[in-house]
């Protein structure tokens, strides 16, 4: 006999603010309301902000599915800088000037990155090499060879082009590397780039726009919490 499910048993879409790792919104949504069980579906790195999708309590069991889906950004690409980690928080490695690029000039190139692409993780990443994540030997300035990834860049657009900055919007599958990205676009434009800032806006049938803030869900009480919950039997009929 299944057991009975709870109100909580389901999905929590959080607002996630900078400086805090994705595993931190975990532990404080778990311990503030008392949950045995909280996962996340998909890391946001400290600095950027957005869609955490939380999954709480045998809504964990979803985890691997929703973790599956195609994920919307918007970020701002800043150009002529290139760093260790291909975002703000890195080490500066390369400085250079950056050309008077026009927009049709930047269009050009993210062209040549749209649909299927063969991506190079950083070093500062969490992906593991002989059981050590890459950002703990990247920290003692160790380089290791990182296998190419398939990843599938559906959509990426300049949305305003303020040199050396670029705000941009991008769609695209699971395991995609933002700030990667950038990178190599400004190897291509032949002045380097990095990630300035980046926001999760969407992953699969879930919004940012639907999502609160932490500081919003951490002045509730646990009854107060249930309604945002969204409940598994939901989420399994929408995808059925």
């Amino acid at each position: 006999m299944q057991p009975q499910l709870s109100p909580f048993d389901g999905v929590l879409l959080v607002d996630k603010p900078p400086r805090l790792t994705s595993h931190d919104v975990v532990d404080r949504v778990r311990r503030h309301f008392g949950f045995k069980k909280v996962g996340h579906c998909g890391t946001l790195d400290p600095a950027a902000t957005g869609l955490l999708i939380l999954v709480i309590e045998r809504g964990t069991k979803l985890q691997n599915h929703i973790m599956s889906d195609d994920k919307t950004y918007e970020g701002v690409m800043r150009l002529g800088v290139t760093t260790d980690s291909h975002d703000a928080d890195g080490k500066i490695l390369t400085e250079m000037p950056v050309p008077q690029l026009t927009p049709a000039d930047i269009e050009r190139v993210f062209a040549q990155f749209r649909g299927d692409l063969q991506q190079v993780p950083p070093m500062v990443s969490a992906i593991k090499h002989e059981g050590t994540p890459l950002y703990k030997l990247a920290r003692k300035g160790q380089t290791v060879e990182r296998e190419a990834r398939l990843v599938h860049i559906y959509d990426l657009r300049a949305l305003k082009v303020e040199l050396p900055d670029v705000q941009l919007i991008c769609t695209c599958t699971k395991g995609t590397y933002v700030r990667t990205l950038c990178h190599d676009i400004g190897t291509t434009l032949g002045c380097g780039a990095h990630l300035a800032s980046l926001r999760r806006t969407r992953s699969g049938q879930f919004n940012v726009s639907d999502a609160k803030t932490l500081d919003e869900l951490l002045k509730l009480a646990r009854p107060q919490l249930q309604p945002l919950i969204i409940p598994i039997l939901k989420l399994l009929r929408v995808s059925a």
